[in-house]
């Protein structure tokens, strides 16, 4: 049996239960670490699971920050310096992941509190995550302003990729599932995931075909 929920009920609901509901029906979601520094060179590490895939050519991705106060250490880094990492969650750091949504001052690195391990590569001035199997170096292209609930989408551009050799196919098609990605739904709820099956490209007098090697 189904529940209804019109939109006067789901703003009657209780803050936090209207919080947890919105954030889970969307479906599951990418969640990553985004890391990043100051001029300083102050390291900062935070979870979100706002990545939105904008474009293939050129290589883009984007994040949605909320509204300001508190201070967005990770958005004011960025914006600072112009390079930020995303970091693909696995099993082995979920729960360290998910202590850096705790609001530390910004004299405290989340790296430092947690236990994760930053670490710099090709010359790339933001920090990767070490524990991380799949590493992403952004450089910030573009910043929007959203009016209707005053967020704010952050778009970059994937320069470098660093991931383990034998999840890449001979396609292209990067195996997650063998790099231990891990999913989210909602705000603090994690998952590992199952492949059902990939499948071959749609076209109108085609049949679809597995890609899937037994």
């Amino acid at each position: 049996m189904q529940k209804y929920f019109s939109s006067d009920d789901i703003k009657a609901l209780e803050k936090q239960m209207r919080v947890h509901f919105i954030n889970s029906i969307g479906g599951f979601k990418s969640v990553s670490l985004v890391g990043t520094n100051d001029k300083q060179g102050k390291t900062n590490v935070a979870i979100f699971s706002s990545l939105v895939h904008i474009g293939a050519n050129p290589a883009l991705v984007a994040h949605i920050f909320r509204p300001s106060p508190p201070e967005r250490d990770t958005l004011s880094n960025l914006l600072e310096t112009g390079f930020y990492t995303v970091n693909h969650i696995n099993e082995i750091i979920y729960k360290k992941a998910h202590q850096t949504s705790a609001r530390y001052d910004k004299e405290i690195s989340e790296f430092d509190v947690t236990g994760l391990t930053p670490i710099y590569k090709n010359n790339f001035k933001a920090p990767f995550v070490s524990e991380s199997s799949v590493q992403l170096g952004i450089e910030f292209r573009e910043k929007i302003d959203i009016k209707i609930n005053n967020t704010i989408m952050v778009i970059g551009e994937i320069v470098q990729v660093h991931f383990p050799e034998d999840c890449l196919s001979s396609d292209g098609f990067l195996d997650l599932e063998r790099a231990n990605t891990i999913t989210c739904s909602g705000l603090d709820s994690y998952h590992k995931t199952v492949q059902l099956d990939r499948l071959s490209y749609a076209k109108p007098d085609k049949e679809i075909t597995s890609l899937t090697q037994n």
